[in-house]
């Protein structure tokens, strides 16, 4: 195991990382963050360097946590030889066994190998699995002709409002997932649009890993091309500072991939997994 803490090396393993695209997304998204200031304390182990086969983002020890937040408790993973994130894997002290936690990746074998080694270690194993998606550039700005008037208006999320998103995220609506969201809207771009009395009706934030999440617009709201505009103009903002525009979106969710066709959002060839770790000593807590 291997700790990359020299900024040098870590631009340099950004355009590597660039180099194996779609795959790679995830932790390129991680690596883009640490190397601009680095707002979530992140940092990178590789099984060895330049030459790495495997690499994983992971928060620093020294980061405050939750042993119940599996939001932020969040390692995203890129591999060239499976074999090496397995063995990156069952190294001592790569991973914090002891906690509620997440894996993301965009490969295949992902899932079987990190279920084999915590099947081992006494973990239980939720996959989730999601089609991945990328925008192309928006060299444009989208169009607003249709905001009419001082509402509504296009603008940005406040932390105050990150009680909101989690009552109406999917994965939200508990205290671990309140503090997590704050913090992505603290740290990272987000786009809204506010009703005349100035309240959030459609949103998108951007998570750890430089993805787009969480669009949401409040029923009443809908079929008025806000999702629309909200998912084009965060888009842009993450072009606009370099990063990729990416998403995930569920293969049930047949409104928000009519949307994302509708954009011209590349459908990639991997899919997105996002695996939940839980130690058998916090199987019996609520469900996060």
């Amino acid at each position: 195991m291997l700790v990359l803490n020299c900024s040098t090396k870590l631009m340099l393993l950004e355009k590597m990382l660039k180099s194996c695209f779609p795959e790679s997304l995830k932790v390129y998204g991680a690596v883009m963050n640490i190397n601009r200031g680095n707002p979530f304390q992140k940092e990178v182990v590789l099984d060895s360097w330049p030459d790495f086969k495997a690499v994983i983002t992971r928060r620093q020890r020294e980061a405050e946590t939750d042993n119940l937040d599996h939001y932020s408790n969040a390692y995203a993973v890129f591999y060239k030889d499976v074999r090496a994130y397995r063995q990156l894997l069952e190294e001592h002290d790569v991973i914090n066994w002891d906690q509620v936690f997440q894996i993301q990746g965009l490969q295949s074998e992902l899932y079987d190998v990190s279920k084999a080694v915590a099947n081992a270690k006494q973990l239980n194993v939720k996959l989730t699995s999601f089609k991945a998606v990328h925008f192309s550039p928006v060299s444009t700005l989208p169009d607003t002709s249709f905001l009419k008037g001082p509402s509504p208006r296009l603008t940005y999320l406040s932390v105050t409002e990150a009680d909101l998103l989690n009552r109406t995220w999917s994965r939200g609506g508990n205290e671990q997932c309140l503090r997590y969201i704050a913090n992505l809207i603290s740290c990272f771009p987000s786009v809204c649009i506010r009703d005349d009395k100035g309240n959030p009706v459609s949103w998108s934030i951007t998570d750890q890993f430089a993805t787009m999440c969480h669009g949401c617009t409040l029923p009443e709201h809908r079929r008025k091309g806000y999702s629309r505009l909200v998912a084009l103009t965060l888009a842009r903002k993450l072009q606009s500072r370099g990063f990729p525009s990416q998403g995930n979106v569920l293969d049930d969710n047949m409104a928000s991939i009519s949307l994302l066709k509708s954009l011209h959002a590349e459908f990639l060839p991997c899919r997105f997994h996002r695996l939940i770790l839980t130690p058998v000593t916090f199987s019996g807590q609520p469900r996060l």
